[in-house]
């Protein structure tokens, strides 16, 4: 077993981390960060603060869902000290996880009729989930929800009409 201070191969971090050798030399290209010692042959050294370093990316990219560029955003704006913890530090606006659908793949659903919002209505009550929404939730936040609630009131419709013309 070597020491804590002893600097490790790309194989014994790859092994240590779960982490495939090509995904490391991968992430070394990505933030400046980590700077492994090189000695003959390229042969890549990594000092115990590059491990937890390494530690910190597997963490941000496989645990909490960010981005490479958010990664890489909160490593150039976060704390100059690396084992400062990451509950600690300011993420917020930072980079959210993206999701995995392009945008513009999605199609928008028609707006809802009168008539298809009255039938939704009469399904679904929504008075005490809008009083919940006032009292817990920011404005824009609400208007959002109440905009894919509705959506889905109109879909819920539509299918009802499908299911009915189709029996």
């Amino acid at each position: 077993m070597k020491s804590a201070t002893a600097f490790r191969t790309i194989s014994e971090v790859s092994t240590d981390l779960d982490v495939p050798q090509h995904v490391l030399r991968f992430w070394e290209s990505r933030f400046p960060q980590l700077r492994p010692l090189k000695r003959g042959g390229g042969r890549r050294y990594y000092r115990p603060e590059d491990v937890e370093l390494l530690r910190r990316i597997q963490s941000l990219l496989y645990l909490e869902g960010y981005t490479i560029k958010g990664v890489q955003r909160l490593l150039k704006d976060g704390p100059a000290d690396p084992a400062e913890p990451l509950d600690t530090i300011e993420t917020s606006g930072i980079d959210e996880p993206e999701p995995d659908i392009d945008p513009s793949y999605v199609a928008t659903p028609p707006e809802p009729t009168a008539e298809t919002q009255a039938e939704a209505e009469d399904v679904v009550p929504t008075s005490g989930v809008q009083d919940a929404l006032s009292a817990t939730l920011p404005e824009a936040a609400r208007r959002e929800i109440e905009s894919v609630l509705g959506e889905l009131k109109s879909i819920r419709s539509m299918l009802a009409k499908a299911v009915d013309s189709a029996e």
